[in-house]
């Protein structure tokens, strides 16, 4: 009588089980100047390269600049739903809520990621600041949005 099994990983050979974050290779970014919207070119002329908790960076913000759903050069699993919000007539504290979900959606499809915290929130008219940290596998990066 063959053994049932109640868990996905129970009996499944080590080829599919997922890999550890940490097995992950380095992560590698171009250099982006969001104050002028731009790369950051080196002396050479060529893009620089990022790596580590500093490409991440760059990943992360532009990523939370990316409007998801609207750019057919993005994957639709790029990006926030962040403009959804505009407009809204939503209480303060769900306004936030969602904001926060939005940008936790948006960060954990990231491998190189592993939790998102809400730091503070800061409404200033119809401003909304969300300053959150990021739990990345090199670190904790402290980010307003």
């Amino acid at each position: 009588m063959e053994e049932e099994q109640f868990f996905p990983f129970i009996g499944v050979e080590d080829d599919y089980i997922y890999q550890s974050n940490k097995d992950l290779p380095l992560f590698e970014e171009f250099a982006y100047d969001f104050e002028i919207n731009d790369f950051i070119f080196d002396e050479k002329g060529e893009i620089k390269i990022l790596q580590g908790v500093e490409a991440l960076k760059i990943w992360i913000k532009k990523a939370l600049l990316t409007d998801r759903f609207v750019h057919e050069i993005y994957s639709w699993d790029y990006g926030t739903e962040l403009i959804t919000l505009v407009g809204q007539k939503f209480s303060q504290g769900l306004t936030e809520s969602e904001a926060f979900r939005y940008i936790t959606e948006a960060l954990l499809i990231n491998p190189y990621i592993e939790n998102v915290t809400n730091n503070g929130v800061k409404f200033d008219g119809d401003n909304l600041t969300i300053n959150i940290i990021v739990e990345t596998i090199y670190g904790e990066v402290n980010i307003s949005v």
